[in-house]
Parts: structure tokens; C-alpha cells; sequence
């Protein structure tokens, strides 16, 4: 088994330079790099990062709390951060909180005993806003950057699109299809992401001088069980909405289960749009109009942020990333019968 003096043996260089380079706690020349990156490959020398955590105090290792691992917009999250995590030499543990705040309380404290680098954080809702145990996890000297739902009452680095221009721009497409009486299913209203969508829908509603109506609001949890159950209240109540804006994938699948219940169409009865793109929207009949959301992109751009906070690269102000998101147009909103149509937006 390869040893750190081999390793430098064949880069040429001292064993503190390779010492360096492992710990990236000391600048190196990028050709002194090179080579002994060259050279760790060659000898598929394994240092002992259990042993030079201690030492440096850094464990390589990042830790990722997510609100749901079942909806699939969030394993495309994980892989653009494990991607980014892997590229810059990083472990990464995902952990899910099955959008509960005590566990998520519960998998803080043992990160922080496992003396984890940097978290990245999809916040679970907190009716009372407890930001607390994330307080104290920065305190301590740990930096978190939060991921698509942003906490209120405390600055970090953060990456997400424009919640609010999304909305607008997905209520204003039903709007331009004739529909006036367009229902909402938010997601749980303690979350800053349910409360932008739901002022994005007031917002386009304003815009065509549509009042919105009480009736027509009901608030979700983000998961299919309540898009079923309020899609149900909504669509057998006594003046049903013409169309329904859904403001996530996994709510939408439960209103489309719904409609098939109930023996409705659509969109001949009821158009249906949503707010996030689930990879399953092509296995449903009609195809899901949606605003997609790059998880991708959120996930690696988030993982590179808080590498640079451990890397102490970036330091002082917090950074906000807001990416871009796209309206695609498919058959659930289509007037009259229903027809393959497919058209993006970009907002």
C-alpha cells in the first residue's frame, strides 16, 4: 500500500507539499499540484482522512437535510450537489426530514458531532419559524447554505428561482386561455416558497382585474395526499374553478388522481398547471402544463457555494442565486380538445 513518501517520491516534491495539497490548507503551484495529483493517481494512494480530520479539523465530508426524498424533484437536487461535491473532492450524506422540523433538529445535532465541513439545507416548515439549531449550527462555526426554500429570520447563502415571477407567469397563461375562476393549492403557508407562489397567482390575477376569491384558495402540504383531498374540495364544491393552479409536482399528481375520480376531464372540464416539472409529467394523459425549475443546477450551484464558504473563499455578505425558470405549455391547458401542443417560456 502506497505511502505519503511515496507519493512524493514520485511527484518529486517534499512530503509537505503533498501534505499541502491534500489539505488544501496551504496555496500550492498548480504544476507541484499536478503532479502530485498525477502521482496519487498512479500509486492509487488512500490517505487517511479519518487521521487528518483531526489534525486539520476538516472532515471532507459535506451533509445534505432535504424536506422529502420522495418527491422526485429532489433526487435531482442531490445529484447536482453529490456531482459538484465529488469534483472538488468532497463526501456527501443525504438525510430526510420528511418535512418535520424535530427531525430535522435531530439530524442538525448529529451532523454537527459528526463534524461535518458545510450542510446544505431544504428547510422544513416551521409554523413558529424555528431557526434556531440552523442559528446555531453557523455559530459554531459550521456554514449553511439553504436549497429552493429560503428561512425567514436568519441570513445565509442561498439558491432558487423567482417563486413569484413563475406563479405570474404560469396563472397569466391560464388567464390568456379565458379562465377566470382559477383555484390554488398552496403549499404549507410557513414556507417563504408557498407564500412567493401564492403571491405570484394574486399577482396575475390583479393584473387582469380578477378578484381573487377566498374560496378558491386552500392550502396544501406539498405532498400528493393533499393535492387529492383539496382537489376533491375544490372540484366538488359548489362553484367550481375552471382552472387550478397547483404550486407543486406531487400536489398536481394527487388533483389529477382527483379529476380521474371524480370522472372529470381534462381540460375539457378542468385545466390543470403546476408549478414544478416532475421527470413522471409525460406518463399522465394530458401531459402537464408546469413551470420546470432547474433541480440540477440548484443542487451544484448550492454545493459550490458552501465549498467556498468551507474553503473559507468566500467570506462577509451572504450570496443569493436565483436561477432561471421555464414555462412549458402541454396538453392539460389547451382550449377545446385537447392537442400536443408544447411551447417554452423563460422567465
Amino acid at each position: 500500500m502506497a505511502t505519503i513518501k511515496d507519493v512524493a517520491r514520485q511527484a518529486g516534491v517534499s512530503v509537505g507539499t503533498v501534505s499541502h495539497v491534500l489539505s488544501e490548507t496551504v496555496p500550492v503551484r498548480s504544476v507541484l499540484r499536478d503532479r502530485v495529483l498525477a502521482a496519487i493517481q498512479k500509486l492509487d494512494y488512500q490517505p487517511n482522512f479519518v487521521a487528518r480530520s483531526l489534525k486539520a479539523n476538516r472532515t471532507k465530508t459535506l451533509g445534505m437535510v432535504i424536506s422529502d426524498i420522495t418527491n422526485p424533484f429532489f433526487p435531482q437536487v442531490v445529484r447536482g450537489a453529490e456531482d459538484c461535491a465529488l469534483k472538488y473532492g468532497y463526501l456527501l450524506n443525504t438525510f430526510n426530514t420528511d418535512d418535520q422540523v424535530e427531525r430535522e433538529q435531530q439530524v442538525f445535532a448529529l451532523l454537527r458531532s459528526r463534524r461535518v465541513d458545510g450542510i446544505l439545507l431544504v428547510v422544513a416548515p416551521s409554523p413558529a419559524g424555528d431557526v434556531a439549531h440552523i442559528r446555531k449550527m453557523v455559530e459554531s462555526g459550521i456554514p449553511v447554505v439553504c436549497l429552493d426554500r429560503i428561512p425567514q429570520g436568519i441570513a445565509l447563502d442561498s439558491v432558487s428561482v423567482d417563486n413569484v415571477k413563475g406563479a405570474q407567469m404560469c396563472v397569466r397563461h391560464l388567464i390568456n386561455k379565458g379562465h377566470r375562476r382559477i383555484g390554488i393549492i398552496t403549499g404549507s403557508l410557513s414556507l417563504q416558497t408557498a407564500k412567493e407562489r401564492l403571491e405570484g397567482y394574486r399577482s396575475a390575477l390583479h393584473g387582469a382585474s380578477i378578484k381573487p376569491e377566498p374560496g378558491l384558495i386552500l392550502e396544501g402540504d406539498f405532498r400528493e395526499g393533499s393535492g387529492y383531498r383539496l382537489g376533491k374540495e375544490l372540484l366538488l364544491g359548489p362553484h367550481p374553478p375552471t382552472a387550478v393552479f397547483v404550486s407543486n409536482g406531487m400536489m398536481a399528481v394527487g388533483v389529477v388522481r382527483a379529476v380521474e375520480e371524480i370522472g372529470m376531464e381534462c381540460p375539457g372540464d378542468i385545466a390543470i398547471a403546476s408549478f414544478d416539472d416532475l421527470p413522471l409529467a409525460s406518463a399522465f394523459r394530458p401531459h402537464l402544463t408546469a413551470v420546470a425549475l432547474p433541480a440540477y443546477q440548484i443542487g451544484y450551484k448550492g454545493a459550490e457555494l458552501l465549498i467556498k464558504r468551507v474553503r473559507k473563499v468566500s467570506t462577509g455578505k451572504y450570496t443569493t442565486i436565483r436561477l432561471d425558470s421555464e414555462l412549458i405549455i402541454r396538453e392539460s391547458t389547451a382550449t377545446g380538445a385537447v392537442a400536443p401542443e408544447r411551447r417554452t417560456v423563460t422567465v
